[in-house]
Protein backbone atom coordinates (compact mmCIF):
# COMPACT_ATOMS: atom_id res chain seq x y z
CA UNK A 1 0.00 0.00 0.00
CA UNK A 2 0.96 3.18 -1.31
CA UNK A 3 -0.67 5.82 0.78
CA UNK A 4 -1.46 5.92 4.37
CA UNK A 5 -4.91 6.35 2.91
CA UNK A 6 -5.05 2.97 2.00
CA UNK A 7 -4.20 1.20 5.25
CA UNK A 8 -7.18 0.25 7.38
CA UNK A 9 -7.46 2.74 10.46
CA UNK A 10 -6.74 0.34 12.94
CA UNK A 11 -3.74 -0.69 11.47
CA UNK A 12 -2.64 2.61 10.93
CA UNK A 13 -2.93 3.39 14.67
CA UNK A 14 -1.30 0.34 15.50
CA UNK A 15 1.82 1.01 13.70
CA UNK A 16 1.92 4.16 15.08
CA UNK A 17 1.93 2.48 18.55
CA UNK A 18 4.47 0.07 17.79
CA UNK A 19 6.61 2.97 15.96
CA UNK A 20 5.87 4.93 19.05
CA UNK A 21 7.06 2.65 21.38
CA UNK A 22 10.47 1.53 19.08
CA UNK A 23 11.65 4.62 18.64
CA UNK A 24 11.71 5.81 21.87
CA UNK A 25 15.11 6.22 23.96
CA UNK A 26 17.26 5.67 20.13
CA UNK A 27 20.32 7.36 19.16
CA UNK A 28 21.35 7.67 15.79
CA UNK A 29 25.19 9.57 14.67
CA UNK A 30 23.31 11.73 12.43
CA UNK A 31 19.95 12.79 12.07
CA UNK A 32 19.71 11.68 8.03
CA UNK A 33 20.24 8.01 9.23
CA UNK A 34 17.39 8.36 11.79
CA UNK A 35 15.09 10.14 9.37
CA UNK A 36 16.31 6.90 6.94
CA UNK A 37 15.73 4.41 10.08
CA UNK A 38 12.64 6.32 10.92
CA UNK A 39 10.88 6.26 7.50
CA UNK A 40 11.86 2.67 6.80
CA UNK A 41 10.92 1.18 10.10
CA UNK A 42 7.35 2.76 9.44
CA UNK A 43 6.63 1.16 6.09
CA UNK A 44 8.33 -2.45 7.00
CA UNK A 45 5.52 -2.15 10.21
CA UNK A 46 2.94 -1.48 7.81
CA UNK A 47 3.83 -4.26 6.12
CA UNK A 48 4.40 -6.73 8.86
CA UNK A 49 0.54 -5.83 9.85
CA UNK A 50 -1.27 -5.43 6.70
CA UNK A 51 0.37 -8.94 5.50
CA UNK A 52 0.21 -10.41 9.48
CA UNK A 53 3.91 -11.13 8.78
CA UNK A 54 6.02 -10.45 11.65
CA UNK A 55 9.08 -8.42 11.45
CA UNK A 56 12.34 -10.48 11.94
CA UNK A 57 14.44 -8.68 15.03
CA UNK A 58 17.91 -9.77 15.96
CA UNK A 59 20.53 -8.87 18.77
CA UNK A 60 23.72 -10.73 18.18
CA UNK A 61 25.86 -10.89 21.44
CA UNK A 62 29.85 -12.06 21.45
CA UNK A 63 30.14 -14.55 24.38
CA UNK A 64 33.53 -12.72 24.93
CA UNK A 65 32.79 -12.59 28.98
CA UNK A 66 30.44 -15.16 31.32
CA UNK A 67 28.46 -12.39 32.59
CA UNK A 68 25.95 -10.00 30.87
CA UNK A 69 26.09 -6.62 32.40
CA UNK A 70 22.96 -4.05 32.99
CA UNK A 71 24.68 -1.99 29.98
CA UNK A 72 23.61 -5.29 27.80
CA UNK A 73 20.18 -5.06 28.84
CA UNK A 74 19.29 -1.92 26.89
CA UNK A 75 19.66 -3.58 23.49
CA UNK A 76 18.28 -6.87 24.97
CA UNK A 77 15.33 -4.87 26.58
CA UNK A 78 14.46 -3.65 22.86
CA UNK A 79 14.66 -7.33 21.65
CA UNK A 80 12.27 -8.31 24.54
CA UNK A 81 9.53 -5.04 23.23
CA UNK A 82 9.13 -6.54 19.77
CA UNK A 83 8.40 -9.60 21.03
CA UNK A 84 5.52 -8.19 23.33
CA UNK A 85 4.67 -6.63 20.19
CA UNK A 86 4.25 -9.67 18.55
CA UNK A 87 7.30 -10.17 16.30
CA UNK A 88 9.71 -12.52 15.59
CA UNK A 89 13.27 -12.34 18.28
CA UNK A 90 15.86 -13.76 17.50
CA UNK A 91 18.95 -13.97 19.92
CA UNK A 92 21.92 -14.04 17.78
CA UNK A 93 25.29 -15.73 19.82
CA UNK A 94 28.45 -14.63 17.82
CA UNK A 95 30.26 -17.95 18.50
CA UNK A 96 31.69 -17.02 15.41
CA UNK A 97 32.30 -13.57 15.29
CA UNK A 98 33.74 -14.00 19.07
CA UNK A 99 36.52 -15.42 17.57
CA UNK A 100 37.81 -12.23 16.13
CA UNK A 101 36.34 -9.76 18.51
CA UNK A 102 34.37 -6.68 17.74
CA UNK A 103 36.82 -3.57 17.33
CA UNK A 104 34.12 -0.31 17.02
CA UNK A 105 34.70 0.14 20.79
CA UNK A 106 38.44 -0.17 21.22
CA UNK A 107 41.20 2.16 20.27
CA UNK A 108 43.71 -1.35 20.25
CA UNK A 109 43.83 -4.85 19.31
CA UNK A 110 41.37 -6.81 20.81
CA UNK A 111 42.54 -10.46 21.63
CA UNK A 112 41.33 -13.47 19.74
CA UNK A 113 39.22 -15.42 22.49
CA UNK A 114 39.62 -19.28 22.32
CA UNK A 115 36.63 -21.89 21.08
CA UNK A 116 36.02 -23.41 24.21
CA UNK A 117 35.77 -20.22 26.51
CA UNK A 118 32.93 -18.50 23.99
CA UNK A 119 31.51 -22.08 24.21
CA UNK A 120 31.37 -21.83 28.19
CA UNK A 121 30.22 -18.04 27.87
CA UNK A 122 27.53 -18.37 25.12
CA UNK A 123 25.43 -21.12 27.58
CA UNK A 124 25.67 -18.20 30.33
CA UNK A 125 24.36 -15.41 28.12
CA UNK A 126 21.97 -17.63 27.03
CA UNK A 127 20.20 -18.17 30.63
CA UNK A 128 20.71 -14.58 31.45
CA UNK A 129 19.38 -13.39 28.75
CA UNK A 130 16.13 -15.35 29.06
CA UNK A 131 15.30 -13.19 32.57
CA UNK A 132 14.18 -10.78 30.13
CA UNK A 133 12.91 -12.83 26.70
CA UNK A 134 10.21 -15.34 26.79
CA UNK A 135 12.66 -18.86 26.21
CA UNK A 136 9.36 -20.03 24.04
CA UNK A 137 8.88 -17.14 22.08
CA UNK A 138 13.07 -16.56 21.48
CA UNK A 139 14.40 -18.12 18.43
CA UNK A 140 18.38 -18.55 19.60
CA UNK A 141 21.43 -19.09 17.02
CA UNK A 142 25.04 -18.79 16.44
CA UNK A 143 26.38 -17.71 13.67
CA UNK A 144 28.71 -20.52 13.42
CA UNK A 145 26.51 -22.16 11.70
CA UNK A 146 27.13 -20.58 8.37
CA UNK A 147 30.13 -18.38 9.18
CA UNK A 148 31.84 -21.92 9.79
CA UNK A 149 30.92 -23.29 6.99
CA UNK A 150 32.24 -20.59 4.43
CA UNK A 151 35.12 -21.40 2.22
CA UNK A 152 38.26 -18.94 1.34
CA UNK A 153 36.40 -18.33 -1.70
CA UNK A 154 33.33 -17.06 -0.05
CA UNK A 155 35.42 -14.62 2.10
CA UNK A 156 36.91 -13.26 -1.23
CA UNK A 157 33.59 -12.87 -2.34
CA UNK A 158 32.42 -11.21 1.21
CA UNK A 159 34.84 -8.60 0.67
CA UNK A 160 34.83 -7.79 -2.91
CA UNK A 161 31.46 -5.45 -1.49
CA UNK A 162 33.54 -3.03 0.28
CA UNK A 163 36.94 -0.91 0.29
CA UNK A 164 39.87 -0.79 1.98
CA UNK A 165 38.90 3.26 2.83
CA UNK A 166 35.34 2.23 4.19
CA UNK A 167 36.87 0.76 6.69
CA UNK A 168 39.85 2.98 7.44
CA UNK A 169 37.71 5.77 7.70
CA UNK A 170 36.27 4.48 11.17
CA UNK A 171 37.40 6.31 13.89
CA UNK A 172 38.33 3.12 15.81
CA UNK A 173 40.59 2.06 12.87
CA UNK A 174 41.53 6.13 11.95
CA UNK A 175 43.04 7.06 15.00
CA UNK A 176 45.09 3.59 15.87
CA UNK A 177 46.53 4.14 12.41
CA UNK A 178 47.10 8.24 13.21
CA UNK A 179 48.90 7.13 16.12
CA UNK A 180 51.14 4.77 14.73
CA UNK A 181 49.25 1.36 16.32
CA UNK A 182 49.02 -1.37 13.93
CA UNK A 183 45.64 -2.78 12.56
CA UNK A 184 45.18 -6.09 11.62
CA UNK A 185 43.96 -7.41 8.48
CA UNK A 186 40.83 -9.91 10.21
CA UNK A 187 39.71 -6.65 12.21
CA UNK A 188 38.10 -5.51 9.36
CA UNK A 189 36.63 -9.26 8.86
CA UNK A 190 34.22 -8.38 11.77
CA UNK A 191 32.27 -5.90 9.82
CA UNK A 192 31.82 -8.49 7.09
CA UNK A 193 30.94 -11.27 9.50
CA UNK A 194 28.52 -9.60 11.00
CA UNK A 195 26.89 -7.92 8.08
CA UNK A 196 26.74 -11.87 6.43
CA UNK A 197 24.48 -12.63 9.68
CA UNK A 198 21.61 -9.91 8.67
CA UNK A 199 21.60 -11.84 5.34
CA UNK A 200 21.95 -15.70 6.59
CA UNK A 201 18.67 -14.33 9.01
CA UNK A 202 16.88 -12.54 6.67
CA UNK A 203 16.41 -9.69 8.92
CA UNK A 204 13.76 -7.12 8.90
CA UNK A 205 15.30 -5.34 12.11
CA UNK A 206 19.02 -5.63 14.10
CA UNK A 207 19.40 -4.03 17.36
CA UNK A 208 22.69 -2.30 18.77
CA UNK A 209 24.47 0.17 20.38
CA UNK A 210 25.54 3.34 18.82
CA UNK A 211 28.87 2.08 18.03
CA UNK A 212 27.34 -0.65 16.14
CA UNK A 213 26.20 1.44 12.80
CA UNK A 214 28.82 0.64 10.77
CA UNK A 215 28.58 -3.14 11.08
CA UNK A 216 24.26 -2.62 11.02
CA UNK A 217 25.09 -0.97 7.72
CA UNK A 218 27.77 -3.70 6.78
CA UNK A 219 24.50 -6.15 6.66
CA UNK A 220 22.22 -3.80 4.56
CA UNK A 221 25.07 -3.51 1.60
CA UNK A 222 25.27 -7.43 1.75
CA UNK A 223 21.61 -7.99 1.97
CA UNK A 224 20.73 -5.51 -0.86
CA UNK A 225 23.68 -7.57 -2.90
CA UNK A 226 21.01 -10.53 -2.46
CA UNK A 227 18.22 -8.77 -2.87
CA UNK A 228 16.72 -8.76 0.19
CA UNK A 229 15.56 -6.08 1.72
CA UNK A 230 17.99 -3.92 3.97
CA UNK A 231 17.71 -4.33 7.65
CA UNK A 232 16.52 -1.10 9.98
CA UNK A 233 19.24 -0.20 12.19
CA UNK A 234 17.26 0.87 15.50
CA UNK A 235 20.21 1.82 17.69
CA UNK A 236 20.15 2.43 21.73
CA UNK A 237 23.02 4.93 23.33
CA UNK A 238 25.78 3.26 25.10
CA UNK A 239 25.25 3.20 29.17
CA UNK A 240 28.31 4.49 30.76
CA UNK A 241 29.80 2.54 33.86
CA UNK A 242 29.60 3.06 37.35
CA UNK A 243 32.30 5.91 37.12
CA UNK A 244 29.97 7.61 35.26
CA UNK A 245 31.97 8.23 32.16
CA UNK A 246 33.83 5.05 30.30
CA UNK A 247 31.22 2.58 28.84
CA UNK A 248 29.91 -0.36 31.27
CA UNK A 249 32.53 -2.99 30.41
CA UNK A 250 33.42 -5.73 33.05
CA UNK A 251 37.44 -5.20 31.56
CA UNK A 252 37.59 -1.83 33.11
CA UNK A 253 35.61 -3.02 36.44
CA UNK A 254 32.54 0.01 35.81
CA UNK A 255 29.66 -2.62 35.95
CA UNK A 256 26.51 -3.99 37.54
CA UNK A 257 26.39 -7.36 36.31
CA UNK A 258 22.75 -8.85 36.53
CA UNK A 259 23.98 -12.24 38.11
CA UNK A 260 25.67 -10.35 40.92
CA UNK A 261 24.40 -10.61 44.50
CA UNK A 262 22.16 -8.22 45.71
CA UNK A 263 24.82 -6.40 47.80
CA UNK A 264 27.06 -5.57 45.10
CA UNK A 265 24.65 -4.38 42.86
CA UNK A 266 23.07 -2.07 45.30
CA UNK A 267 26.19 -0.74 46.84
CA UNK A 268 27.48 -0.07 42.87
CA UNK A 269 24.18 1.52 42.09
CA UNK A 270 24.96 3.76 44.84
CA UNK A 271 28.38 5.28 43.83
CA UNK A 272 27.24 5.98 40.55
CA UNK A 273 27.42 10.02 39.60
CA UNK A 274 24.78 12.12 40.42
CA UNK A 275 24.82 13.57 36.47
CA UNK A 276 23.98 9.98 35.63
CA UNK A 277 21.05 9.20 38.09
CA UNK A 278 18.85 10.03 35.24
CA UNK A 279 20.20 7.48 32.38
CA UNK A 280 20.90 4.69 34.44
CA UNK A 281 16.89 5.24 35.76
CA UNK A 282 16.52 4.96 32.10
CA UNK A 283 18.66 2.58 30.13
CA UNK A 284 19.57 0.38 32.87
CA UNK A 285 16.38 -0.85 34.97
CA UNK A 286 12.71 -1.51 33.74
CA UNK A 287 11.24 1.13 35.19
CA UNK A 288 8.83 2.97 33.65
CA UNK A 289 9.38 6.01 31.05
CA UNK A 290 6.48 7.93 32.70
CA UNK A 291 8.11 7.52 35.90
CA UNK A 292 12.00 8.13 35.10
CA UNK A 293 10.35 11.79 33.75
CA UNK A 294 8.87 12.06 36.77
CA UNK A 295 11.87 11.50 38.67
CA UNK A 296 13.89 13.74 36.20
CA UNK A 297 11.99 16.49 36.81
CA UNK A 298 11.94 15.94 40.57
CA UNK A 299 15.66 16.27 40.35
CA UNK A 300 15.78 19.25 38.14
CA UNK A 301 13.18 20.80 40.86
CA UNK A 302 15.11 20.33 43.94
CA UNK A 303 12.17 17.86 44.99
CA UNK A 304 14.48 14.65 44.66
CA UNK A 305 17.55 15.01 46.33
CA UNK A 306 20.71 12.60 44.35
CA UNK A 307 20.76 10.23 47.08
CA UNK A 308 17.47 9.84 47.48
CA UNK A 309 17.05 9.20 44.12
CA UNK A 310 19.91 6.81 44.01
CA UNK A 311 18.67 4.78 46.81
CA UNK A 312 15.36 4.52 44.27
CA UNK A 313 17.57 3.24 41.20
CA UNK A 314 19.64 0.73 43.68
CA UNK A 315 16.41 -0.71 44.16
CA UNK A 316 15.04 -1.00 41.33
CA UNK A 317 18.05 -2.74 39.72
CA UNK A 318 17.99 -5.31 42.67
CA UNK A 319 14.13 -5.97 42.95
CA UNK A 320 14.17 -6.31 39.16
CA UNK A 321 17.24 -9.41 39.33
CA UNK A 322 16.25 -10.70 42.75
CA UNK A 323 13.13 -9.63 44.27
CA UNK A 324 11.67 -7.13 46.32
CA UNK A 325 13.00 -8.91 49.83
CA UNK A 326 16.59 -9.23 48.38
CA UNK A 327 16.45 -5.58 47.30
CA UNK A 328 15.13 -4.12 51.37
CA UNK A 329 17.82 -6.79 52.81
CA UNK A 330 20.43 -4.86 50.20
CA UNK A 331 19.34 -1.58 51.32
CA UNK A 332 19.22 -2.62 55.11
CA UNK A 333 22.69 -3.66 54.91
CA UNK A 334 24.13 -0.74 52.83
CA UNK A 335 22.64 1.98 55.02
CA UNK A 336 24.38 -0.33 58.40
CA UNK A 337 27.76 -1.09 56.58
CA UNK A 338 28.09 1.91 54.29
CA UNK A 339 25.48 4.81 55.37
CA UNK A 340 26.36 4.15 59.28
CA UNK A 341 30.03 2.68 58.52
CA UNK A 342 29.81 -0.08 60.62
CA UNK A 343 31.03 -3.75 59.91
CA UNK A 344 28.16 -6.36 59.32
CA UNK A 345 28.32 -9.02 61.71
CA UNK A 346 28.86 -11.79 59.24
CA UNK A 347 31.66 -10.71 57.16
CA UNK A 348 33.54 -14.06 55.65
CA UNK A 349 37.41 -14.99 56.92
CA UNK A 350 40.31 -14.72 54.75
CA UNK A 351 43.08 -16.91 55.41
CA UNK A 352 46.69 -15.51 55.54
CA UNK A 353 49.73 -18.42 56.51
CA UNK A 354 51.48 -16.07 59.31
CA UNK A 355 53.88 -18.69 60.74
CA UNK A 356 54.76 -17.51 63.84
CA UNK A 357 54.35 -13.81 63.25
CA UNK A 358 51.58 -11.71 63.89
CA UNK A 359 51.65 -9.63 61.12
CA UNK A 360 53.54 -10.40 57.57
CA UNK A 361 53.91 -8.41 54.30
CA UNK A 362 51.32 -9.28 51.84
CA UNK A 363 50.93 -8.74 47.61
CA UNK A 364 47.26 -7.14 47.36
CA UNK A 365 46.84 -7.50 44.22
CA UNK A 366 47.77 -11.73 44.90
CA UNK A 367 45.56 -11.74 48.47
CA UNK A 368 42.15 -9.89 46.85
CA UNK A 369 42.33 -12.32 44.04
CA UNK A 370 42.86 -15.64 46.05
CA UNK A 371 40.20 -14.46 48.24
CA UNK A 372 37.81 -13.54 45.67
CA UNK A 373 37.57 -9.67 46.11
CA UNK A 374 38.82 -9.21 42.82
CA UNK A 375 38.05 -11.19 39.42
CA UNK A 376 41.64 -10.50 38.51
CA UNK A 377 45.03 -9.37 39.85
CA UNK A 378 44.84 -6.69 37.12
CA UNK A 379 41.39 -5.18 38.85
CA UNK A 380 42.84 -5.82 42.37
CA UNK A 381 45.91 -3.22 41.00
CA UNK A 382 42.73 -1.21 40.19
CA UNK A 383 41.28 -1.21 42.90
CA UNK A 384 44.21 -0.14 45.82
CA UNK A 385 44.99 2.44 42.79
CA UNK A 386 41.57 3.85 43.23
CA UNK A 387 41.61 4.03 47.11
CA UNK A 388 39.42 1.47 46.88
CA UNK A 389 41.06 -1.27 49.23
CA UNK A 390 41.02 -0.36 53.11
CA UNK A 391 42.50 -2.38 56.92
CA UNK A 392 41.28 -1.43 59.69
CA UNK A 393 39.51 1.43 57.76
CA UNK A 394 42.51 2.87 56.92
CA UNK A 395 43.22 3.52 52.76
CA UNK A 396 46.29 1.50 51.43
CA UNK A 397 48.13 3.65 48.89
CA UNK A 398 50.80 0.66 47.77
CA UNK A 399 50.54 -2.29 46.07
CA UNK A 400 51.55 -4.45 48.97
CA UNK A 401 51.03 -3.50 52.96
CA UNK A 402 51.34 -5.19 56.31
CA UNK A 403 48.41 -7.24 57.48
CA UNK A 404 47.88 -8.50 61.03
CA UNK A 405 45.75 -11.52 62.46
CA UNK A 406 42.33 -10.07 63.01
CA UNK A 407 42.86 -7.31 60.79
CA UNK A 408 39.33 -5.88 58.94
CA UNK A 409 40.09 -5.66 55.67
CA UNK A 410 37.41 -3.96 52.91
CA UNK A 411 37.41 -3.42 49.56
CA UNK A 412 34.99 -1.27 47.84
CA UNK A 413 32.24 -0.09 49.85
CA UNK A 414 30.78 -4.12 49.94
CA UNK A 415 32.55 -6.21 50.39
CA UNK A 416 34.52 -7.16 53.87
CA UNK A 417 37.33 -9.61 55.17
CA UNK A 418 38.16 -10.46 58.42
CA UNK A 419 42.00 -11.92 58.46
CA UNK A 420 42.78 -15.15 60.37
CA UNK A 421 45.43 -17.06 60.77
CA UNK A 422 45.67 -20.85 58.62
Amino acid sequence: MSTSQQIPDEIAAEVERQHALIMRGTAYGDEGTRRAMDRELRARLTESLTEDRPLRVYLGVDPTSPDLHIGHCVTLRKLALFQQLGHQSILLIGDFTGLVGDPSDKDSLRPMQAAEILEHNAATYRDQAFKLLDPERTEVRRNSEWLGRMSFSDVIHLASNFTVQQFTARDTFKNRIDAGQPVYVHEFMYGLMQGYDAVALEADVQLGGTDQTFNIMCGRTLQEREEQPPQIAVLTPILVGTDGKQRMSKSTGNYIGIDEPPNDQYGKAMSIPDNVIVRFFDYGTNVSDEEVDRIEADLDSGALKPMDAKRRLARAVVSEWHGDDAAQAAEDHWTRTVSQRNIPDDIPDAAIDFGDADAVEVSLPVLLHDIGAAASRAEAKRLVSQGAVRIDDEVVKSQSAEISNGAVLRVGRRKWYRIVAT
